[in-house]
């Protein structure tokens, strides 16, 4: 009779697991390690508190994939970084990672290729242009969690009283930084500027891709030394040694930014399309309106595309690879299927990465249409280029020292030196 109840135990949850999945058996459950990173308020509470009809992302994903357990951490991205990289170095990588960049794990063969565990289906609903940045060697390693577009925010009332028209150029926008300060007399901040391991790498991208410069040339091979790069930064750095930004640079990040534009003190801002849902979560009330982020005379203005992944990393250890894979793709699935993936899209403000998600975004808030064709326009990070993470922290570093004195062209060339000693290996 034991033997029986067993079977029949088994063979249910088999059936109920469906066509895709095999790990059935209580004793055989998979856990999986997830790591998320802390996008806004409202993360954790959509995946581990009551944010989804009265249920969250694990109680929901786990109540309809018996078998499979989730260790799901949400993490903040000031310090996911040193987190995986401390779990990597201990031998026990988490088995599903959410995070900004992913190059830096291929070369040491940390990653599944997606093919191994995503759902053709699934794999054929992502933006083609989102899968091509996360290639290397013909490789796809990771799919775009979300998407999000950089543009100029900025307090239509702060600036009509002020008498000041929406910057274009960087000559404008000095003008228009310098008539702030005479208007308001220190009461609120013209430009907001984000040159923390946060941020610093957003804030070198908006004026070298605004001078014409970039990360690499046109051949796709590094270019940080360029003369319009050194212009870009140290014009970055002037506006601040003017006193046309938010005091701190180094150490406020894009969300001191946000609250300070929250409160209505400060009047203009560069940042991602979930500002206005971030304002209103913090109970602002700012007459704001979006326009092209300023460039310099000659040049053509630039928004920033930043795609963020979902990558899983191998467990040799694994008494069941199959099972592992195929759990792997079961929580993709349920991540992304429209009901759930909608919610958390619109939730935090950011753009979907799946074709399915597009027209019940669009259909919720009309908004989102004007973001995607931003997004179709945007420049994106090489994160696919090994050296990318190098050269993240690099521009950063060189922002930073600028702001106490440093040489930006001493500090480029450093900079690229070391990069493309790395890039030959």
């Amino acid at each position: 009779m034991k033997k029986f109840l067993a079977l029949l135990l088994a063979l249910v949850m088999v059936v109920s697991l469906g066509s895709f999945g095999t790990v059935a058996y209580a004793d055989d459950e998979i856990t999986l390690d997830v790591i998320i990173c802390q996008y806004g308020p409202n993360t954790n509470e959509w995946f581990l508190g009551k944010g989804m009809d009265g249920s969250n992302f694990v109680e929901k994903f786990e109540a309809e994939n018996p078998g499979i357990k989730l260790n799901l951490e949400v993490v903040s991205w000031n310090d996911v970084h040193q987190v995986v990289d401390t779990r990597i170095s201990n031998n026990n990588p988490p088995d599903i990672l959410n995070i900004d960049t992913f190059s830096e794990f291929v070369p040491d063969g940390l990653l599944m290729p997606v093919k191994d565990y995503c759902p053709e289906e699934l794999f054929n609903d992502f933006f083609p242009a989102f899968i091509a940045e996360s290639v290397i060697d013909d490789t796809v390693w990771a799919v775009p969690d979300l998407a999000s577009a950089r543009a100029l925010f900025y307090n239509v009332d702060l600036l009509e009283a002020a008498g000041v028209e929406v910057p274009t150029t960087w000559a404008e926008l000095e003008d228009a930084c310098q008539a702030i300060v005479d208007f308001y007399d220190g009461e609120v901040y013209p430009w907001g500027v984000d040159m923390t391991t946060d941020e610093g790498q957003a804030c070198f991208a908006y004026y070298a891709w605004g001078n014409g410069g970039g990360f690499t040339d046109e051949e796709g091979n590094w270019a940080l030394n360029s003369p319009e790069n050194v212009e870009a930064v140290q014009f970055a750095v002037s506006l601040v040694e003017n006193g046309y930004t938010n005091p701190n640079p180094a150490t406020e990040t894009r969300y001191d930014l946000q609250d300070m534009f929250a409160a209505g003190k400060l009047a203009m801002l560069l940042t991602t399309n979930q500002l206005p849902t971030y304002v209103a979560d913090k109970g602002g009330e700012i007459n704001m309106a979006t326009a092209g982020i300023p460039a310099n005379e000659g040049k053509s203005a630039s928004s920033v595309g930043v795609m963020d992944r979902v990558m899983a990393f191998k467990d040799e250890a694994a008494p069941d690879q199959e099972a592992r894979n195929e759990a792997i793709g079961k929580f993709l699935e349920f991540f992304y299927r429209p009901e759930n993936y909608v919610g958390w899209v619109s939730m935090e403000g950011f753009l979907p990465a799946v074709n399915s998600a597009v027209e019940a975004l669009v259909e919720a808030d009309p908004s989102f249409g004007a973001w995607l064709d931003v997004l179709g326009s945007c420049q994106f990070y090489p994160a696919a280029k090994a050296e990318w993470a190098q050269v993240r922290q690099g521009v950063t570093t060189v922002e930073q020292e600028a702001l106490i004195g440093g040489d930006v062209q001493a500090g480029l060339d450093a900079l690229q030196a070391e990069v493309e000693a790395a890039a030959k290996g």
